[in-house]
């Protein structure tokens, strides 16, 4: 992830902002809605894009030559779903960008499509999907976050085959070669990241179960067979 400032040809650049636009509008419509209708979410709100900002900024050097890093982009879309982790993750990649010359400014639309959007969506399907299931919520916590980590890197894996395609193999070739780079670490990175939100997550049950209890990852009592916590 952090795909650099000019790495991308100008058209793949382009075309990702255009993709990422339609997710952001819509979250930045969904995050109004929340501060307006619940101020007294903005603390966790903050914790959230913090989360977020901290985790993605560590910059762990690869035994392959490339650099890896955590995303935290689970937590937030599981409190507040996705379409507002996509503003607080545009947030994080802009100020990273800006700030510590992680990523860039043309390449902005891709990183936010693959750690913002992505990322966030997947976490929080797994999420909603071992919910159904009535898996303990520490272990859908922990594959949400996990599954977020992870699906960013096969995007932007997926992102650089296509703009770098294999001469001999092609675009699948490239897959291959982006993707095996980037699971040497990524895949105990994505472990640690799941652990270490189940750790945040607990704190917060202890410190703010009523915020929790309203936004749907806590149950105020047991829930019909068959019913989503949200």
């Amino acid at each position: 992830m952090h795909i650099a400032e000019g790495f991308l040809p100008p058209a793949h650049a382009i075309a990702w902002g255009v993709a990422s636009a339609p997710f952001v509008v819509h979250g930045v419509r969904s995050l109004t809605r929340e501060v307006r209708e619940h101020p007294e979410s903005t603390l966790l709100l903050g914790a959230a894009g913090a989360f977020t900002f901290v985790l993605s900024a560590l910059k762990l050097p690869s035994v392959t030559g490339s650099c890896s890093h955590p995303t935290g982009t689970g937590l937030g879309a599981i409190l507040f779903r996705p379409p507002i982790m996509a503003v607080l993750g545009t947030i994080t990649l802009l100020f990273q960008a800006l700030l510590l010359a992680h990523g860039g400014l043309t390449t902005l639309g891709a990183n936010v499509f693959s750690m913002a959007i992505a990322g966030p969506w997947a976490g929080y399907a797994c999420y909603r999907l071992l919910r159904r299931f009535e898996v303990p919520l520490m272990v859908t916590v922990f594959c949400g976050a996990f599954v977020a980590d992870l699906v960013t890197y096969c995007v932007t894996s997926v992102q650089l085959a296509l703009a770098f395609p294999d001469p001999g193999s092609g675009f699948w070739g490239a897959l291959g070669k982006f993707g095996s780079i980037f699971a040497v670490t990524q895949i105990p990175l994505a472990v640690s990241e799941g652990l270490l939100t189940v750790l945040v997550m607990r704190l917060l049950v202890q410190s703010s179960k009523g915020e929790l209890t309203r936004l749907g990852v806590l149950l105020t009592h047991p829930k019909p067979r068959g019913a989503v916590a949200r």
